[in-house]
């Protein structure tokens, strides 16, 4: 093996392991984050977890991938520790479908139509295909489609290209030696954990190995241990996740490694012990690509047999390993929802999504919730609900802070077209549910003024504020549910009901300037009242930006003003007609 053979073995390694990045990330944006929740929702039983996991990881062709969005799952509370043991050895099943497409490339036959199945044969039309399509789709689906073609042809091709290049290593006696060394169990485990700890996939690991074993210099006697230790490799990966995480993600980790760990030492002492009376005679045979398949698939679905019913005891012993400590029972159940921003989700920008869009409904729902809370305060004061309302506008504060942040975060990554105008419509909107929240605490602080100093306003002016109430609490609840629904109809029900929320304001202020004439009222209960219904008509006005938004993100574009002017230009008949319905529901006394 000259220089050029070793840049040749390089190239193709680079281009094996772009290859199977590439295929994997095509793989997991074309699902959409459909895969992650399929993940998050199937796993009511042990069995139905193994097969959840295993078919998930066998389609984004990552048991790290699989493993890491689980341990995300637990660090944000949507699944529990015992529904995580299924789905990570069934990952470690699922990751074994790389190895066996891999070992299409060993095969070696004249017929024409066995040829047809070699990587070396179909990955150049799969190449052409993907590119062309490529070349000549403005369809999203349609490219995505075209660069898990593209990635499977690079990955295959890299494959070949690094078999070619070790091809002459079974007459380089210092790579025989080396093997020679990897035959001994031990040495043969750490290399192939630190190969895979390294390079953090199995998959890509047992491709390398696949690559050297078709130079026919690999025998199995190294190649077994080697595997062994690459199941444990691929554990690094969770366990760094894991990190900075709460107890029981760290407990989901170390039940990935556990696992792999305890099938390893069965497995071998099993074997190792057979081969000693047996003396397995294919030991010492060159090992083939297919083989190596057969070991990867068989440990990984025998340890599964093997420990599926000892599922809680690997439970048990994660939560020896990482122990309880008191839990803090001052947080409140919103709360939680924060913790669906997880980091981990990042790498699939699709679920990031979703778990952002959960949490920026349940900041939807808090900032109705101040404001009903705060309009309640002006019939009737309660202490405890002005307290709640300064509660919700903190937590909602923090809601728009580390959910803003984690809209950037995502907005970095390669997002869909569709993921883009969730992305687009949630930055816009947060801004709007905080400063709802904002004037729910000036109507509060109304409210609190009033009750100090004993005030109260007319039994006419009370009644027309009852009216405004039943306005803005109805253009909240259209508005956050078109929000939630992602619903367009609703949406354009909200402009409607702020015209005539404007104009309500507008005939209570001239209508409270005739009381002020006539001494009906005093001087300081008026700018009350018209602070308390400005402040209603900025709730309105917040709500009408979150319904343009949906609709302008919905036809691309971003010009508000221009968008109103049409929406509200006196041939749109249906604009008029729904301000005219609103102005017969909502009539002052």
């Amino acid at each position: 093996m000259d220089f050029f053979d070793f840049l040749s073995m390089v190239g193709g390694l680079a281009l094996f392991l772009y290859g199977m990045l590439l295929l994997g990330d095509s793989l997991a944006k074309a699902s959409g984050g459909r895969l992650e929740s399929i993940l998050e929702t199937l796993t009511s039983n042990k069995l139905k977890a193994v097969l959840v996991g295993a078919g998930v990881t066998g389609v984004i062709q990552s048991s790290s991938a699989t493993t890491v969005m689980v341990v995300g799952f637990v660090n944000s509370g949507i699944m529990k520790l015992e529904q995580a043991v299924g789905i990570i050895m069934g990952a470690n099943i699922g990751t074994t479908v790389t190895s066996w497409i891999l070992s299409l490339a060993g095969i070696d036959s004249s017929s024409f139509v066995i040829q047809l199945f070699k990587p070396s044969s179909f990955s150049p039309v799969m190449a052409i295909i993907g590119v062309a399509v490529l070349m000549f789709t403005k369809k999203e689906k349609n490219k995505n489609v075209a660069t898990i073609l593209i990635g499977f042809a690079v990955l295959m091709f890299g494959m070949e290209t690094m078999s070619g290049a070790v091809e002459g290593l079974a007459e380089v006696p210092e790579f025989t030696g080396i093997l020679t060394t990897f035959s001994n169990p031990i040495f043969g485990m750490l290399a192939g954990l630190v190969l895979t700890a390294v390079i953090q996939s199995s998959s890509a690991s047992v491709g390398i190995l696949q690559a050297l074993c078709l130079s026919g210099a690999v025998t199995y006697s190294a190649a077994v241990p080697i595997i062994m230790g690459q199941n444990i490799g691929t554990c690094v990966t969770a366990l760094i996740s894991s990190v900075g995480a709460n107890r029981n993600a760290k407990r989901a980790a170390l039940m990935h490694l556990y696992f792999n760990i305890i099938g390893t030492i069965v497995f071998m002492v099993v074997f190792y012990t057979l081969n000693a009376f047996l003396d397995f005679s294919f030991m010492d045979e060159p090992a083939s690509a297919m083989g190596i398949a057969v070991i990867h698939s068989g440990f990984n679905i025998g340890a599964t047999i093997l420990l599926l019913p000892f599922s809680k005891v690997l439970v048990k012993l994660a939560c020896l390993t990482v122990r309880d400590e008191p839990e803090r029972q001052d947080q409140e159940p919103e709360d939680a929802a924060l913790q669906l921003l997880d980091s981990r989700f990042l790498d699939t920008p699709s679920y990031a999504i979703d778990q952002s869009k959960n949490v920026a409904v349940s900041m939807a729902g808090l900032a109705e919730q101040s404001i009903n809370l705060a309009m309640g305060l002006l019939a009737q004061y309660d202490a405890e609900k002005a307290e709640r309302v300064i509660d919700l506008e903190t937590k909602i504060d923090r809601y728009e802070d580390q959910l803003g942040s984690y809209l950037v975060k995502v907005s970095s990554r390669n997002l869909s077209e569709q993921d883009s105008h969730s992305l687009s419509v949630m930055l816009h909107c947060i801004g709007d549910f905080e400063r709802i929240s904002d004037h729910a605490r000036n109507i509060k602080e109304a409210a609190e003024e009033m009750h100090q100093k004993g005030l109260t306003f007319s039994d006419k002016a009370m009644q027309e504020l009852e009216v405004l109430h039943r306005a803005i609490h109805d253009i909240l609840k259209i508005t956050m549910l078109s929000f939630t629904e992602e619903d367009l109809n609703l949406a354009c029900q909200v402009e409607p009901l702020e015209e005539v929320i404007d104009a309500l304001n507008l005939e209570i202020k001239q209508r409270h300037i005739k009381r002020l004439r006539k001494g009906k009222c005093t001087i300081e209960l008026g700018f009350i009242l018209s602070d308390i219904i400005t402040n209603y008509e900025r709730v309105s006005d917040h709500c009408s930006n979150i319904a343009v938004c949906l609709l302008e993100v919905s036809e691309d574009e971003f010009d508000t003003h221009a968008y109103l002017e049409r929406m509200k230009s006196e041939e749109n008949m249906d604009f008029q007609g729904k301000v005219m319905a609103y102005s017969q529901r909502y009539v002052l006394p």
